[in-house]
């Protein structure tokens, strides 16, 4: 899958940092590579230092299972191409 704008969200800007949220079923591993996200061809505002939470989705955004999320930090923007950090990853578990 690729990106779908329609998933990102921007939470805010604190002190010239921007926190986004993105919901998707790629996996991590694909979204850290440089220009899956992309602020020329994508319309983003994402600068070096941003944060984004990524919830991976098992099968389909929004309506399916979750099954992990993660944090990433925006490393360098390039001609657009942003480029992130690898996961911090977190497991999605639900004991009751």
């Amino acid at each position: 899958m690729a990106f779908t704008t329609a998933n990102l969200i921007n939470i805010g800007n604190f002190n010239g940092y921007n926190y986004w949220r993105y919901d998707t079923t790629d996996t991590h591993a694909t979204l850290d590579s440089a220009g899956y996200f992309n602020n020329e061809d994508d319309d983003q505002i994402m600068g070096v230092g941003d944060i984004i939470d990524v919830v991976v989705w098992s099968t389909a955004v929004r309506s399916g299972t979750i099954s992990t999320y993660g944090r990433h930090i925006v490393n360098a923007v390039s001609s657009g191409a942003v480029d992130t950090s690898d996961v911090t990853v977190g497991t999605v578990a639900d004991t009751d």
